[in-house]
Protein backbone atom coordinates (compact mmCIF):
# COMPACT_ATOMS: atom_id res chain seq x y z
CA UNK A 1 0.00 0.00 0.00
CA UNK A 2 3.14 2.16 0.90
CA UNK A 3 3.87 2.08 -2.93
CA UNK A 4 0.16 3.11 -4.20
CA UNK A 5 0.14 6.04 -1.15
CA UNK A 6 3.51 7.41 -3.28
CA UNK A 7 1.14 8.08 -6.21
CA UNK A 8 -0.39 11.25 -3.67
CA UNK A 9 3.42 12.77 -3.50
CA UNK A 10 2.68 15.66 -6.03
CA UNK A 11 -0.65 16.59 -4.48
CA UNK A 12 0.79 16.94 -1.08
CA UNK A 13 0.00 20.56 -0.90
CA UNK A 14 -4.01 19.62 -2.02
CA UNK A 15 -3.93 17.28 0.77
CA UNK A 16 -2.62 19.81 3.05
CA UNK A 17 -5.16 22.76 1.90
CA UNK A 18 -7.98 20.67 2.35
CA UNK A 19 -6.96 19.55 6.01
CA UNK A 20 -6.69 23.37 6.79
CA UNK A 21 -9.99 23.98 5.09
CA UNK A 22 -11.39 20.72 7.15
CA UNK A 23 -10.72 22.10 10.39
CA UNK A 24 -11.70 25.75 9.44
CA UNK A 25 -15.09 23.96 8.31
CA UNK A 26 -15.15 21.82 11.78
CA UNK A 27 -14.61 24.92 13.90
CA UNK A 28 -17.30 27.11 12.62
CA UNK A 29 -19.69 24.15 12.59
CA UNK A 30 -19.08 23.02 16.09
CA UNK A 31 -19.41 27.24 17.04
CA UNK A 32 -23.01 27.43 15.34
CA UNK A 33 -24.73 25.61 18.22
CA UNK A 34 -23.37 27.66 20.82
CA UNK A 35 -24.08 30.69 19.10
CA UNK A 36 -27.47 29.36 19.17
CA UNK A 37 -27.36 28.84 23.08
CA UNK A 38 -26.46 32.27 23.23
CA UNK A 39 -29.45 33.58 21.38
CA UNK A 40 -31.92 31.16 23.22
CA UNK A 41 -30.24 31.99 26.84
CA UNK A 42 -29.46 35.59 26.18
CA UNK A 43 -31.40 36.94 23.60
CA UNK A 44 -34.32 35.32 24.40
CA UNK A 45 -34.52 34.37 28.23
CA UNK A 46 -32.30 37.55 29.49
CA UNK A 47 -33.53 40.17 26.96
CA UNK A 48 -29.88 40.67 25.80
CA UNK A 49 -28.37 41.31 29.08
CA UNK A 50 -24.81 39.36 28.62
CA UNK A 51 -23.84 39.19 32.15
CA UNK A 52 -24.67 40.37 35.43
CA UNK A 53 -22.53 43.33 35.58
CA UNK A 54 -24.90 46.25 34.98
CA UNK A 55 -23.34 48.85 32.15
CA UNK A 56 -24.87 51.70 33.88
CA UNK A 57 -26.50 51.69 37.88
CA UNK A 58 -27.91 54.47 39.58
CA UNK A 59 -25.43 55.23 43.28
CA UNK A 60 -28.56 54.67 45.53
CA UNK A 61 -28.63 51.17 43.80
CA UNK A 62 -25.30 50.28 43.73
CA UNK A 63 -25.38 51.39 47.53
CA UNK A 64 -27.96 48.56 48.30
CA UNK A 65 -26.16 45.72 46.51
CA UNK A 66 -22.81 46.73 48.74
CA UNK A 67 -25.16 45.80 51.97
CA UNK A 68 -24.95 41.90 50.37
CA UNK A 69 -21.06 41.61 49.51
CA UNK A 70 -17.99 41.19 51.56
CA UNK A 71 -15.37 43.89 51.85
CA UNK A 72 -13.45 42.40 49.54
CA UNK A 73 -16.16 41.79 46.83
CA UNK A 74 -16.89 45.52 47.44
CA UNK A 75 -13.54 46.74 46.64
CA UNK A 76 -13.25 45.07 43.15
CA UNK A 77 -16.74 46.08 42.56
CA UNK A 78 -16.13 49.62 43.50
CA UNK A 79 -13.09 49.64 41.18
CA UNK A 80 -14.94 48.12 38.51
CA UNK A 81 -17.27 51.07 38.14
CA UNK A 82 -16.20 55.45 37.80
CA UNK A 83 -18.25 58.07 37.88
CA UNK A 84 -20.49 59.52 35.31
CA UNK A 85 -19.79 63.04 34.47
CA UNK A 86 -22.57 64.21 32.35
CA UNK A 87 -21.22 67.17 31.34
CA UNK A 88 -17.93 65.47 29.54
CA UNK A 89 -17.47 65.31 25.96
CA UNK A 90 -17.40 61.49 25.95
CA UNK A 91 -20.69 61.13 27.76
CA UNK A 92 -22.60 61.55 24.54
CA UNK A 93 -23.03 58.34 23.66
CA UNK A 94 -23.88 57.03 27.09
CA UNK A 95 -26.60 59.38 27.00
CA UNK A 96 -28.16 58.22 23.94
CA UNK A 97 -28.16 54.75 25.45
CA UNK A 98 -29.21 55.87 28.88
CA UNK A 99 -31.37 59.11 28.48
CA UNK A 100 -31.86 59.51 31.81
CA UNK A 101 -28.71 59.01 32.86
CA UNK A 102 -27.96 63.13 33.57
CA UNK A 103 -30.84 63.28 35.73
CA UNK A 104 -29.60 61.28 38.82
CA UNK A 105 -26.13 60.26 40.15
CA UNK A 106 -24.70 57.48 37.83
CA UNK A 107 -21.63 54.88 37.85
CA UNK A 108 -20.61 53.54 34.61
CA UNK A 109 -18.82 50.38 33.45
CA UNK A 110 -15.00 50.60 33.17
CA UNK A 111 -13.50 48.29 30.34
CA UNK A 112 -13.13 45.12 31.91
CA UNK A 113 -11.47 41.62 30.22
CA UNK A 114 -13.53 38.32 29.87
CA UNK A 115 -11.58 36.85 33.23
CA UNK A 116 -12.72 40.16 35.36
CA UNK A 117 -15.96 40.36 33.86
CA UNK A 118 -16.27 36.28 34.90
CA UNK A 119 -15.03 36.78 38.02
CA UNK A 120 -17.37 39.86 39.27
CA UNK A 121 -20.01 38.97 37.78
CA UNK A 122 -21.26 36.34 40.24
CA UNK A 123 -20.58 38.61 43.07
CA UNK A 124 -23.18 41.71 41.05
CA UNK A 125 -25.54 38.87 40.28
CA UNK A 126 -25.97 37.60 44.02
CA UNK A 127 -26.24 41.35 45.26
CA UNK A 128 -28.52 42.36 42.75
CA UNK A 129 -30.86 39.62 43.33
CA UNK A 130 -31.05 40.31 46.72
CA UNK A 131 -32.02 43.96 46.02
CA UNK A 132 -34.27 43.24 43.40
CA UNK A 133 -36.02 40.43 46.00
CA UNK A 134 -36.11 42.97 48.42
CA UNK A 135 -37.90 45.52 46.37
CA UNK A 136 -39.98 43.11 44.67
CA UNK A 137 -40.79 41.44 48.48
CA UNK A 138 -42.14 44.94 49.73
CA UNK A 139 -44.37 45.57 46.86
CA UNK A 140 -46.04 42.21 47.19
CA UNK A 141 -47.12 40.89 50.92
CA UNK A 142 -47.07 36.97 49.77
CA UNK A 143 -43.58 37.49 48.58
CA UNK A 144 -42.61 39.46 51.90
CA UNK A 145 -44.04 36.92 54.25
CA UNK A 146 -42.80 34.38 52.26
CA UNK A 147 -39.54 36.10 52.65
CA UNK A 148 -39.69 36.85 56.31
CA UNK A 149 -40.03 33.32 57.21
CA UNK A 150 -36.67 32.48 55.46
CA UNK A 151 -34.92 35.36 56.94
CA UNK A 152 -36.18 36.19 60.07
CA UNK A 153 -36.87 40.20 59.09
CA UNK A 154 -40.03 41.10 59.17
CA UNK A 155 -40.88 43.51 56.55
CA UNK A 156 -44.94 44.07 57.84
CA UNK A 157 -43.29 46.80 59.84
CA UNK A 158 -42.71 48.74 57.16
CA UNK A 159 -45.08 51.12 55.95
CA UNK A 160 -46.92 51.14 52.34
CA UNK A 161 -44.98 51.37 49.60
CA UNK A 162 -41.50 52.18 51.87
CA UNK A 163 -38.02 51.33 51.30
CA UNK A 164 -37.21 48.11 53.31
CA UNK A 165 -33.31 48.74 52.77
CA UNK A 166 -34.45 51.19 55.53
CA UNK A 167 -34.97 48.82 58.15
CA UNK A 168 -31.98 47.13 57.31
CA UNK A 169 -29.61 50.17 57.80
CA UNK A 170 -31.31 50.60 61.76
CA UNK A 171 -30.62 47.02 62.28
CA UNK A 172 -27.42 46.23 64.25
CA UNK A 173 -23.55 45.50 61.88
CA UNK A 174 -24.02 41.94 62.96
CA UNK A 175 -27.84 41.68 62.50
CA UNK A 176 -27.50 43.04 59.22
CA UNK A 177 -24.55 40.53 57.88
CA UNK A 178 -26.67 38.01 58.84
CA UNK A 179 -29.35 38.64 57.39
CA UNK A 180 -27.73 39.99 53.74
CA UNK A 181 -25.55 36.48 54.34
CA UNK A 182 -28.74 34.62 54.44
CA UNK A 183 -30.62 36.38 51.45
CA UNK A 184 -27.77 36.32 49.36
CA UNK A 185 -27.46 32.50 50.58
CA UNK A 186 -30.35 31.59 48.67
CA UNK A 187 -28.66 32.00 45.53
CA UNK A 188 -25.64 30.34 46.65
CA UNK A 189 -26.16 26.91 45.11
CA UNK A 190 -26.57 28.55 41.32
CA UNK A 191 -23.39 28.43 38.93
CA UNK A 192 -22.61 31.32 37.37
CA UNK A 193 -24.65 31.00 33.99
CA UNK A 194 -27.82 30.51 36.29
CA UNK A 195 -27.28 33.20 38.49
CA UNK A 196 -26.75 36.18 34.93
CA UNK A 197 -30.57 34.56 34.45
CA UNK A 198 -32.06 35.06 37.48
CA UNK A 199 -30.27 38.45 37.68
CA UNK A 200 -30.76 39.70 33.94
CA UNK A 201 -34.61 41.11 35.11
CA UNK A 202 -32.77 43.04 38.09
CA UNK A 203 -30.20 44.48 35.54
CA UNK A 204 -32.98 44.84 32.80
CA UNK A 205 -35.09 47.03 35.59
CA UNK A 206 -32.14 48.83 36.11
CA UNK A 207 -31.87 49.72 32.50
CA UNK A 208 -35.50 51.11 32.03
CA UNK A 209 -34.74 52.95 35.02
CA UNK A 210 -32.12 54.81 33.52
CA UNK A 211 -34.30 55.57 30.03
CA UNK A 212 -32.78 52.71 27.85
CA UNK A 213 -35.21 51.38 25.81
CA UNK A 214 -34.95 47.13 26.52
CA UNK A 215 -37.21 45.69 23.10
CA UNK A 216 -33.72 47.97 21.04
CA UNK A 217 -31.42 45.70 23.56
CA UNK A 218 -32.56 42.58 23.20
CA UNK A 219 -33.34 43.00 18.99
CA UNK A 220 -29.20 44.39 18.70
CA UNK A 221 -28.26 41.15 20.19
CA UNK A 222 -30.08 38.55 17.93
CA UNK A 223 -28.80 40.47 15.02
CA UNK A 224 -25.37 40.73 15.97
CA UNK A 225 -25.02 36.66 17.14
CA UNK A 226 -27.44 36.15 13.58
CA UNK A 227 -25.12 37.94 11.96
CA UNK A 228 -22.20 35.98 13.36
CA UNK A 229 -24.38 32.19 12.02
CA UNK A 230 -24.87 33.91 9.10
CA UNK A 231 -21.31 34.63 8.26
CA UNK A 232 -20.05 31.20 9.39
CA UNK A 233 -22.65 29.59 7.44
CA UNK A 234 -21.55 31.16 4.33
CA UNK A 235 -17.79 30.18 5.70
CA UNK A 236 -18.48 26.58 5.43
CA UNK A 237 -20.19 26.79 2.42
CA UNK A 238 -17.06 28.20 1.21
CA UNK A 239 -15.13 25.37 2.73
CA UNK A 240 -16.78 22.46 1.51
CA UNK A 241 -17.10 23.95 -2.29
CA UNK A 242 -13.38 24.18 -2.02
CA UNK A 243 -12.55 20.72 -0.44
CA UNK A 244 -14.94 19.61 -2.80
CA UNK A 245 -13.07 20.54 -5.56
CA UNK A 246 -9.72 19.97 -4.54
CA UNK A 247 -10.33 16.10 -3.06
CA UNK A 248 -12.34 15.70 -6.29
CA UNK A 249 -8.71 16.77 -8.42
CA UNK A 250 -6.60 14.92 -6.35
CA UNK A 251 -8.57 11.53 -6.72
CA UNK A 252 -8.63 11.90 -10.23
CA UNK A 253 -5.35 12.87 -10.91
CA UNK A 254 -4.27 10.23 -8.27
CA UNK A 255 -6.47 7.63 -10.05
CA UNK A 256 -5.08 8.76 -13.67
CA UNK A 257 -1.47 8.52 -12.92
CA UNK A 258 -1.91 5.30 -11.43
CA UNK A 259 -3.88 3.99 -14.08
CA UNK A 260 -1.34 5.08 -16.35
CA UNK A 261 1.39 3.66 -14.73
CA UNK A 262 -0.22 0.07 -14.37
CA UNK A 263 -0.69 0.11 -18.31
CA UNK A 264 2.68 1.06 -18.58
CA UNK A 265 3.95 -2.05 -16.93
CA UNK A 266 1.37 -4.45 -18.64
CA UNK A 267 2.30 -3.24 -21.35
CA UNK A 268 5.86 -4.68 -20.82
CA UNK A 269 4.76 -8.10 -20.05
CA UNK A 270 5.97 -10.80 -21.29
CA UNK A 271 4.22 -14.17 -21.53
CA UNK A 272 5.38 -15.58 -18.42
CA UNK A 273 4.23 -12.49 -16.68
CA UNK A 274 1.04 -12.73 -18.65
CA UNK A 275 0.67 -16.51 -17.38
CA UNK A 276 0.39 -14.90 -13.88
CA UNK A 277 -1.93 -12.80 -14.13
CA UNK A 278 -5.53 -13.47 -16.43
CA UNK A 279 -6.51 -11.48 -19.33
CA UNK A 280 -9.65 -10.58 -17.71
CA UNK A 281 -8.26 -9.46 -14.27
CA UNK A 282 -5.66 -6.99 -15.90
CA UNK A 283 -8.50 -5.05 -16.78
CA UNK A 284 -10.60 -5.42 -13.79
CA UNK A 285 -7.38 -4.56 -12.01
CA UNK A 286 -6.87 -1.49 -14.46
CA UNK A 287 -10.44 -0.40 -14.36
CA UNK A 288 -12.28 -1.27 -11.16
CA UNK A 289 -9.52 -1.51 -8.45
CA UNK A 290 -8.34 1.78 -9.47
CA UNK A 291 -11.85 3.08 -9.21
CA UNK A 292 -11.73 2.02 -5.72
CA UNK A 293 -8.79 3.66 -4.80
CA UNK A 294 -10.19 6.86 -6.58
CA UNK A 295 -13.33 6.60 -4.29
CA UNK A 296 -11.82 6.02 -1.10
CA UNK A 297 -9.07 8.90 -1.76
CA UNK A 298 -11.85 11.16 -2.25
CA UNK A 299 -13.93 10.13 0.14
CA UNK A 300 -11.01 9.51 2.95
CA UNK A 301 -9.94 12.95 2.45
CA UNK A 302 -12.84 14.32 3.84
CA UNK A 303 -14.35 12.36 5.92
CA UNK A 304 -11.20 10.43 7.93
CA UNK A 305 -9.40 13.87 8.59
CA UNK A 306 -12.94 15.92 8.94
CA UNK A 307 -14.88 13.07 11.50
CA UNK A 308 -12.22 12.60 14.05
CA UNK A 309 -11.90 16.74 14.46
CA UNK A 310 -15.60 16.96 14.88
CA UNK A 311 -16.15 13.73 17.20
CA UNK A 312 -13.49 15.37 19.25
CA UNK A 313 -14.73 18.87 18.95
CA UNK A 314 -18.08 18.09 19.88
CA UNK A 315 -17.26 16.09 22.49
CA UNK A 316 -15.35 18.61 24.23
CA UNK A 317 -17.91 21.44 23.65
CA UNK A 318 -20.97 19.31 24.87
CA UNK A 319 -18.88 18.92 28.50
CA UNK A 320 -18.70 22.47 28.65
CA UNK A 321 -21.95 23.01 28.11
CA UNK A 322 -23.08 20.03 30.33
CA UNK A 323 -20.66 17.27 32.21
CA UNK A 324 -23.62 15.02 33.83
CA UNK A 325 -25.28 14.68 30.51
CA UNK A 326 -22.23 13.36 28.52
CA UNK A 327 -23.52 9.69 29.90
CA UNK A 328 -26.02 9.70 27.05
CA UNK A 329 -23.15 10.60 24.52
CA UNK A 330 -21.27 7.45 25.56
CA UNK A 331 -24.03 5.87 25.34
CA UNK A 332 -25.46 6.61 21.87
CA UNK A 333 -21.81 6.48 20.59
CA UNK A 334 -21.33 2.65 21.97
CA UNK A 335 -24.55 1.60 20.34
CA UNK A 336 -23.53 2.77 17.43
CA UNK A 337 -20.39 1.08 17.49
CA UNK A 338 -21.45 -2.25 18.35
CA UNK A 339 -24.22 -2.16 15.10
CA UNK A 340 -21.54 -1.21 13.29
CA UNK A 341 -19.08 -3.79 14.26
CA UNK A 342 -22.16 -6.56 13.75
CA UNK A 343 -22.86 -4.90 10.38
CA UNK A 344 -18.73 -4.87 9.73
CA UNK A 345 -17.93 -8.55 10.64
CA UNK A 346 -20.91 -9.55 8.16
CA UNK A 347 -20.10 -7.62 5.61
CA UNK A 348 -16.48 -7.49 5.08
CA UNK A 349 -16.08 -11.13 3.81
CA UNK A 350 -18.49 -10.21 0.97
CA UNK A 351 -17.09 -6.84 -0.05
CA UNK A 352 -13.65 -8.57 -1.13
CA UNK A 353 -15.65 -11.60 -2.72
CA UNK A 354 -17.08 -8.55 -4.88
CA UNK A 355 -14.03 -8.24 -6.43
CA UNK A 356 -13.58 -11.94 -7.17
CA UNK A 357 -16.40 -12.31 -8.94
CA UNK A 358 -15.85 -9.04 -10.52
CA UNK A 359 -12.81 -10.82 -12.43
CA UNK A 360 -15.25 -13.95 -12.97
CA UNK A 361 -17.77 -12.13 -14.74
CA UNK A 362 -14.57 -9.93 -16.75
CA UNK A 363 -12.92 -13.65 -17.70
CA UNK A 364 -16.07 -15.21 -19.00
CA UNK A 365 -17.76 -12.25 -20.79
CA UNK A 366 -13.59 -11.83 -22.88
CA UNK A 367 -13.68 -15.45 -23.35
CA UNK A 368 -17.62 -15.30 -25.10
CA UNK A 369 -16.35 -12.74 -27.28
CA UNK A 370 -13.31 -12.94 -28.29
CA UNK A 371 -14.04 -16.72 -29.02
CA UNK A 372 -17.89 -15.98 -30.55
CA UNK A 373 -16.83 -18.24 -34.04
CA UNK A 374 -15.37 -20.80 -32.23
CA UNK A 375 -18.31 -21.32 -30.11
CA UNK A 376 -20.86 -20.94 -32.56
CA UNK A 377 -19.09 -23.48 -34.86
CA UNK A 378 -18.98 -26.39 -32.16
CA UNK A 379 -23.06 -24.51 -30.93
CA UNK A 380 -22.22 -23.74 -27.75
CA UNK A 381 -24.10 -20.97 -26.76
CA UNK A 382 -26.36 -22.27 -24.74
CA UNK A 383 -23.56 -23.59 -22.53
CA UNK A 384 -21.81 -20.39 -22.75
CA UNK A 385 -24.69 -18.46 -21.58
CA UNK A 386 -25.17 -20.85 -18.40
CA UNK A 387 -21.60 -19.92 -17.57
CA UNK A 388 -21.86 -16.37 -17.91
CA UNK A 389 -25.05 -16.68 -16.50
CA UNK A 390 -23.47 -18.04 -13.17
CA UNK A 391 -21.01 -15.72 -12.96
CA UNK A 392 -23.56 -13.08 -13.18
CA UNK A 393 -25.69 -14.33 -10.77
CA UNK A 394 -23.14 -15.02 -8.52
CA UNK A 395 -22.02 -11.19 -8.04
CA UNK A 396 -25.23 -10.04 -8.04
CA UNK A 397 -26.03 -12.30 -5.22
CA UNK A 398 -23.46 -11.15 -3.70
CA UNK A 399 -24.35 -7.68 -4.41
CA UNK A 400 -27.85 -7.86 -3.00
CA UNK A 401 -26.36 -9.59 0.11
CA UNK A 402 -24.25 -6.55 1.48
CA UNK A 403 -26.68 -4.14 0.08
CA UNK A 404 -29.44 -5.93 2.08
CA UNK A 405 -26.80 -5.80 4.67
CA UNK A 406 -25.70 -1.89 4.65
CA UNK A 407 -29.48 -0.71 4.30
CA UNK A 408 -29.99 -2.22 7.71
CA UNK A 409 -27.43 0.77 8.90
CA UNK A 410 -29.89 3.49 8.00
CA UNK A 411 -33.04 2.42 10.05
CA UNK A 412 -31.10 1.57 13.34
CA UNK A 413 -28.87 5.16 12.80
CA UNK A 414 -32.51 6.72 12.77
CA UNK A 415 -33.62 5.20 15.74
CA UNK A 416 -30.61 5.74 17.54
CA UNK A 417 -30.63 9.44 16.75
CA UNK A 418 -34.25 9.67 17.84
CA UNK A 419 -33.62 7.86 21.29
CA UNK A 420 -30.78 9.94 21.82
CA UNK A 421 -32.82 13.29 21.01
CA UNK A 422 -35.57 11.77 23.60
CA UNK A 423 -33.18 10.81 26.49
CA UNK A 424 -31.40 14.58 26.34
CA UNK A 425 -34.91 16.07 26.19
CA UNK A 426 -36.16 13.87 28.87
CA UNK A 427 -32.53 14.16 31.24
CA UNK A 428 -32.13 18.10 30.46
CA UNK A 429 -35.95 19.29 30.85
CA UNK A 430 -35.64 17.88 34.25
CA UNK A 431 -32.21 19.65 34.54
CA UNK A 432 -33.74 22.83 33.55
CA UNK A 433 -36.54 22.42 35.98
CA UNK A 434 -34.16 22.39 38.70
CA UNK A 435 -32.24 25.70 37.95
CA UNK A 436 -29.02 23.14 36.61
CA UNK A 437 -29.08 23.80 32.89
CA UNK A 438 -30.37 26.46 30.65
CA UNK A 439 -33.15 25.78 27.92
CA UNK A 440 -29.77 26.96 25.33
CA UNK A 441 -27.49 24.67 26.81
CA UNK A 442 -29.23 22.05 25.98
CA UNK A 443 -30.79 22.76 22.85
CA UNK A 444 -26.42 22.75 22.07
CA UNK A 445 -25.55 19.85 24.11
CA UNK A 446 -28.08 17.83 21.40
CA UNK A 447 -26.17 19.22 18.47
CA UNK A 448 -23.38 18.25 20.37
CA UNK A 449 -24.56 15.18 21.42
CA UNK A 450 -25.52 14.76 16.90
CA UNK A 451 -22.25 15.74 15.40
CA UNK A 452 -20.66 13.35 17.84
CA UNK A 453 -22.73 10.54 16.23
CA UNK A 454 -22.59 11.17 12.91
CA UNK A 455 -18.89 11.46 13.16
CA UNK A 456 -18.77 7.95 14.37
CA UNK A 457 -20.72 6.85 12.14
CA UNK A 458 -18.75 8.52 9.23
CA UNK A 459 -15.83 6.56 10.65
CA UNK A 460 -17.44 3.40 10.64
CA UNK A 461 -18.55 4.05 7.28
CA UNK A 462 -14.66 4.58 6.37
CA UNK A 463 -13.28 1.56 8.21
CA UNK A 464 -16.25 -0.61 6.09
CA UNK A 465 -14.94 0.85 2.83
CA UNK A 466 -10.63 0.99 3.37
CA UNK A 467 -11.14 -2.92 3.61
CA UNK A 468 -12.44 -2.90 0.02
CA UNK A 469 -9.97 -0.54 -1.09
CA UNK A 470 -7.20 -2.18 0.62
CA UNK A 471 -8.15 -5.15 -1.45
CA UNK A 472 -8.13 -3.62 -4.37
CA UNK A 473 -4.64 -1.69 -3.39
CA UNK A 474 -3.13 -4.99 -2.95
CA UNK A 475 -3.83 -6.31 -6.49
CA UNK A 476 -2.84 -3.33 -8.62
CA UNK A 477 0.76 -3.30 -6.26
CA UNK A 478 0.72 -6.97 -7.21
CA UNK A 479 0.76 -5.52 -10.87
CA UNK A 480 3.40 -2.88 -9.94
CA UNK A 481 5.83 -4.76 -8.19
CA UNK A 482 6.44 -7.59 -10.94
CA UNK A 483 9.80 -7.57 -12.15
CA UNK A 484 9.50 -8.61 -16.20
CA UNK A 485 11.46 -11.57 -16.98
CA UNK A 486 12.30 -9.57 -20.14
CA UNK A 487 13.58 -6.21 -20.47
CA UNK A 488 14.10 -3.42 -22.92
CA UNK A 489 17.93 -2.48 -22.55
CA UNK A 490 18.87 0.94 -21.31
CA UNK A 491 20.90 1.36 -24.09
CA UNK A 492 19.09 -0.18 -26.60
CA UNK A 493 21.69 -0.91 -30.10
CA UNK A 494 20.66 0.80 -33.36
CA UNK A 495 21.57 -0.83 -36.91
CA UNK A 496 22.35 0.28 -40.59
Amino acid sequence: MLRILRYLKPYTLSVVVVVALLFAQAMAELALPNYMSDIVNVGIQQGGVENALPEAIRKTELEKMYLFMTPEEKNSVESAYTFFDSSAPEAASTLKRFTRAGETEVYTLNELTADQIQQLSPITGKALLAVYTLEQASADPQKAAALSQQTGMDLSQLPAGSDPFTLLLQLPETQLAQISGMVSGQFAALDSSMITQAAAAAVKAEYLALGADAQQIQTAYILQIGGLMLLLTLAVVVCVVIISLLSARTGAGFARDLRRDVFSKVSSFSKAEFETFSTASLITRSTNDVTQMQMVTTMGMRMLFFAPIMAIGAIIRAVEKSPSMTWIIALGVGTLLVMVIVIFSISLPRFQRIQQLIDRLNLVTRESLSGIMVIRAFNSQDFELKRFDKANVDLMKNSLFVGRVMVTLFPFMTLIMSGLSLLIIWVGSHQVAASALQVGDMMAFLQYAMHVVFSFLMISMMFIFLPRAAVSGRRINEVLSIDPIIRDPAQPQTFD
